[in-house]
This record gives structure tokens, C-alpha cells and sequence, in this order.
């Protein structure tokens, strides 16, 4: 199930601008290598000075939107429009070159032979601005005083940030960013990470950022998009992705998350850690199941209770237990480390106040979330 519908509703992002112009819109995107289907149907809307977390597990076809955005694939079918102008379409190629995107990979790809300065001309024509225009993409990266440097003699970081200099130094209409971090080590990666969402911010630059890392999507994005087997299943906020996703797939992706029976009665849905009010009107013949994360349970030693404590993990501050309950499901309770309990512990697992059931039928989400008040 695909919810496209949330780009245009979230225009605001993070940034608080609303109604800016589209830097980005991909509609109908397929691309084939032999009989696999790398992406299937793909839209994608971007809007100016938005960041775009393009969220996955791996082989699911982010790496291969990206290039057909950037013109180094050629679709199937679709159209491609940046700026509002049509780089792909029928009887429309521009080449990559002329698409004004420019492309930050994973491993950086700097030139080994060529000077920092030298790295980031590479892409910038022989105009009187050039030595300018590089002075200018240093300094906003943090490495101005660092041009003559080659790049063995700078750290990982650095490097990136080279990488990241020279895909800004055209002025792209839309930067794409390809696990830019993956190779960092990750204390270092966490704070190029930082580094480099300040610049996108300040520069009011357009992006889009593929990962496979759950919590640096919901870091870096402004709005997500979650990809399944070629096809985008949800675009968000990362607020709506994580709390209201649209299917199972997303759901267990986007975070830590189980699923245990519900079943509906006298405007009530029953759960084994309790019931909330419930107005949706779904067959008997039905199977619901409800959406519990950790942080959503309450977990209390009591001689009735309805679970018992099968095993827990030590966090530093905290302790992740897993309870088994009658039905033989199991749901895992995230409390602080003074909530220090041993294994086959009898437990009274609840839902904490507040906090939601998001129910779902047959892998998809439906209706609204049922709070616990």
C-alpha cells in the first residue's frame, strides 16, 4: 500500500517555510536490469530547501532512483522534472551533465592525484569565478586554509566534506546523497552527519539522502520516504513514519515494534496489555492486530500479572525485556535501569498513559490510533 499523499500535506518539513516550489518530482519511475524490477512506479516529490531521507534495506532500489534522477540510468517509463523542467520523458533526455544535480557517494571518490582545490574544479568551468567559487564551497564545508592538502593527508571526515565541496560547487538545483557515511567511523560519522545537515540548512539546499539506517532517516529528513522491493510504500514527516505507519513493512522497519491480536467489542479493542476505546467498524470475520513499541508499555512485578519476563538486554541506561504473554506472543517493555527485574518474573504489562494502538488488518494500517487516556 503506497501513501504519496503526505509530500504536498508536509510542505512545512522542519524548517517551518511552507509553500515553496518544487525542486524535485519523479512520477511513475520503473527500471528493469533483465527480469528484475530494481524500481516500480516511483514518485517522488521534492520541494526547495527540503531534505529527503530516501529510507530502505538494502537492494531495494534507492541507490538505482537515484541514478535514474541524476541521468546516469535511463528509466523505463516516467518523467523526471527538476525545477520544473522536464529532464526525463517521452521524447525528453537530458544528459547528466546538464541536469544540474550534483551527486555525493559513498565512498567520497576524490582523485587521489589532485589537490583539495584541484577535487572540487573538477566540475566547474574555466571562468574568472572559478578560484572564487572554491574559496566559497571550502569555507562553507569548515576546510577553508585546507586547498593545497591532497587528500591522503586529511581524515575520513574531511575527506567527505571535500566530496560534498565539489558536488555543491556548480550550484546544483538538487543534491543527492548516497550513504555518504556509511564508511565513518561512528563517533566520527555522527558528527559529519551534523556538520553536513547544517550546511544543507544554510544553504537552503535541496537533497535527497539515501540510507539504510532507521535513526539517521529520522534525524536528517525532513520527510521520509520507505522503500519496499522497488516502490515507495510511505512518505512522511518523521513523526507521522514512526507513529502512524501506513503498513507492517514500515512499521517494523522505521523502529523497534511488535504485534499482538486485538479483537473488537461494545466500541472497545481488547488487547492482552488492555483496551481502549475503538469507533471503526471492521468484518467480524476479520483478524486485527494492534502496533505496541517499547517505550509504550509499563511493565510491574505482580503475582497476577498477565506476562513473564523471558529474557532482558542491559542498555546503560536502560533495560530492554522481553514478556511473553498468554497467547504466546511476546512484547518487549523499555524502562528505566532501576526497573531491575529478573528472568520468569510475573509482570502486569499496560499501556501507558497516552500512548496509542495503531491497529492494522491484514498488514495495513486502518483508521486511527486508539489512545489510552
Amino acid at each position: 500500500m503506497s501513501d504519496n499523499s503526505a509530500p504536498l500535506a508536509a510542505e512545512k518539513g522542519r524548517t517551518g517555510r511552507s509553500q515553496r516550489a518544487v525542486a524535485l518530482e519523479c512520477r511513475g519511475l520503473s527500471k528493469e536490469y533483465g527480469h528484475v524490477s530494481a524500481v516500480r512506479d516511483l514518485d517522488l516529490t521534492l520541494l526547495q530547501g527540503q531534505v529527503l531521507a530516501l529510507l530502505g534495506p538494502s537492494g531495494c532500489g534507492k541507490t538505482t532512483a537515484l541514478r535514474l534522477i541524476s541521468g546516469f540510468d535511463v528509466p523505463k517509463s516516467g518523467t523526471i522534472k527538476i525545477d520544473g523542467q522536464a529532464v526525463f520523458g517521452p521524447g525528453c533526455f537530458v544528459p547528466p551533465e546538464k541536469r544540474r544535480v550534483g551527486m555525493v557517494f559513498q565512498e567520497g571518490a576524490l582523485f587521489p592525484h589532485l589537490t583539495v582545490s584541484q577535487n572540487i574544479a573538477y566540475g566547474l568551468s574555466n571562468s574568472d569565478g572559478r578560484g572564487q567559487r572554491i574559496q566559497e564551497v571550502l569555507g562553507l564545508v569548515g576546510l577553508g586554509g585546507l586547498g593545497q592538502r591532497m587528500p591522503y593527508e586529511l581524515s575520513g571526515g574531511q575527506q567527505q566534506r571535500v566530496a560534498l565541496a565539489r558536488a555543491l560547487a556548480p550550484s546544483p538545483d538538487v543534491l543527492l546523497l548516497d550513504e555518504p557515511f556509511s564508511n565513518l567511523d561512528p563517533g566520527l560519522r555522527e558528527q559529519v552527519r551534523r556538520d553536513v545537515l547544517r550546511i544543507l540548512r544554510d544553504g537552503n539546499i535541496s537533497a535527497i539522502f539515501v540510507t539504510h539506517d532507521q535513526a539517521e532517516a529520522l534525524y536528517v529528513g525532513d520527510i521520509i520516504a520507505v522503500m519496499n522491493h522497488g516502490r515507495v510504500e510511505q512518505v512522511g514527516t518523521p513523526e507521522v513514519i514512526f507513529h502512524s505507519p501506513a503498513s507492517r513493512f514500515v512499521a517494523q522497519f522505521i523502529g523497534m515494534v511488535d504485534f499482538i491480536p486485538a479483537t473488537q467489542q461494545a466500541g472497545r479493542l481488547n488487547t492482552e496489555v488492555g483496551s481502549v476505546d475503538w469507533v471503526e467498524s471492521i468484518p467480524m470475520d476479520r483478524e486485527l492486530e494492534v502496533m505496541v513499541r517499547p517505550d509504550c508499555l509499563d511493565c510491574r512485578p505482580s503475582a497476577q500479572g498477565q506476562g513473564v519476563i523471558l529474557d532482558r538486554e542491559f542498555r546503560g541506561a536502560f533495560y530492554l525485556y522481553r514478556v511473553g504473554l498468554p497467547s504466546g506472543h511476546t512484547v518487549r517493555c523499555l524502562l528505566s535501569h532501576t526497573e531491575d527485574f529478573s528472568d520468569g518474573t510475573k509482570v502486569d504489562v499496560s499501556l501507558r498513559h497516552g500512548h496509542a494502538l495503531r491497529t492494522f488488518v491484514e498488514g495495513h494500517s486502518i483508521g486511527a490510533e486508539s489512545h489510552n487516556h
